[in-house]
Order: structure tokens, then C-alpha cells, then sequence
């Protein structure tokens, strides 16, 4: 609520958590269009040019840099950014899907970026012959796997890690938009 004293607006910081192809980007994008803040898709920083990775340092100071304002959402999880966002982040959104659904939807998306050839970030596109791949540092589909239920450890523990921070746990994606209006449309 806006101080009848103040044009300032309260604090709203916002991180979105969940496994890759949970719906993570599409649910930040909605976000920071409802609500006219600014987003930062972590993905989009960190995979430089031929998906060769930020050094940390430059990561952790862009992150930093970006969480400064008192108003945005960031989409993403990386450990080496934990002490940044747990200080900062006021909101906590967790999309807690089944590994089934999101492996369809995960296989949904990586198929039509792959065929579609669509530009991820910073030049880089989903390869096809990644698929076939026993890495699950290169195969997004076995990455997927194989860390979901790693995640859903992780996520746990922090949220029981955040006392003070307003969190959200959506086991469902039918669920999203009706908790997200009904919690940031007042």
C-alpha cells in the first residue's frame, strides 16, 4: 500500500523457483508485466555466447547490481547466488510439479525451440543431437530427471530456511493464476 505521505511504493522482490520447464520464465514475464516491474531471467545472464558460462564473480555482480531496486522479479536458482537473494527477496514462488508433467511439458518446449531453431539467449539455440547425449550437463531433458527430486530437497529446506519472507508452494499449474491474482492484485 502506497503512504498517503509517499509516492513510494512498498518493497516487492520476487524469485521464482522450480525444476527446468516448470514454467519458471513464463510465469516471471506475467509477473513483471502485471505488475510493471522489471525481470531478470538468471538463465539469460549466465549462459554467455556458446553456452559458455558467466565467470561467478561477473554473475554474483550483475545479480547483485540488478537486486538493488525494491521492486522486481527474477526468475532461477543458483547456489552461488543464494546469500544475495535470501537477503534480499521479500516473495518466494515455488511451482512444485510433478515430475511426470514436467517432463511433458519439458519435452513439449525443447522439441519446438530444437525445430524452431528460436534463440534462447546470447545466440545460443537448443541442439537436437543434445538429446541423444548421456550428460545431463548438455541433455535438458535428462538434466530434468535427474535433479528434480534433488530440487524439491532443496526447495524445501528453503523455504524452511526464509522465515521471514512471504512464501508460495503451487503444485499445480491450473492453480497458478488464481493465487498469483488473488496475492499481488491487492
Amino acid at each position: 500500500m502506497t503512504s498517503p505521505l509517499t509516492s513510494e511504493r512498498p518493497a516487492l522482490r520476487i524469485q521464482v523457483v522450480g525444476t527446468s520447464g516448470s514454467g519458471k520464465s513464463t510465469l516471471t514475464a506475467t509477473l513483471a508485466h502485471q505488475l510493471g516491474i522489471p525481470m531478470l531471467e538468471l538463465d539469460s545472464i549466465y549462459h554467455q555466447p556458446r553456452w559458455t558460462p558467466l565467470p561467478e564473480t561477473e554473475f554474483r555482480e550483475r545479480v547483485t547490481q540488478f537486486c538493488a531496486a525494491d521492486r522486481w522479479v527474477i526468475d532461477g536458482n543458483y547456489s552461488v547466488l543464494r546469500y544475495i537473494l535470501d537477503r534480499r527477496i521479500t516473495h518466494l514462488i515455488w511451482l512444485d510439479y510433478p515430475r511426470c508433467f514436467v517432463m511433458w511439458r519439458l519435452i513439449r518446449r525443447t522439441v519446438w525451440r530444437a525445430v524452431s531453431r528460436k534463440e534462447l539467449w546470447n545466440g545460443n539455440r537448443e541442439d537436437a543431437s543434445n538429446w541423444l547425449s548421456r550428460d545431463p550437463e548438455l541433455n535438458i531433458l535428462l538434466w530434468a530427471w535427474t535433479t528434480h527430486q534433488r530440487n524439491r530437497e532443496r526447495y524445501t529446506a528453503l523455504f524452511e530456511s526464509l522465515p521471514n519472507v512471504s512464501k508460495m508452494r503451487i503444485g499445480s499449474p491450473f492453480r497458478v493464476s488464481r493465487r498469483i491474482v488473488r496475492v499481488f492484485a491487492a
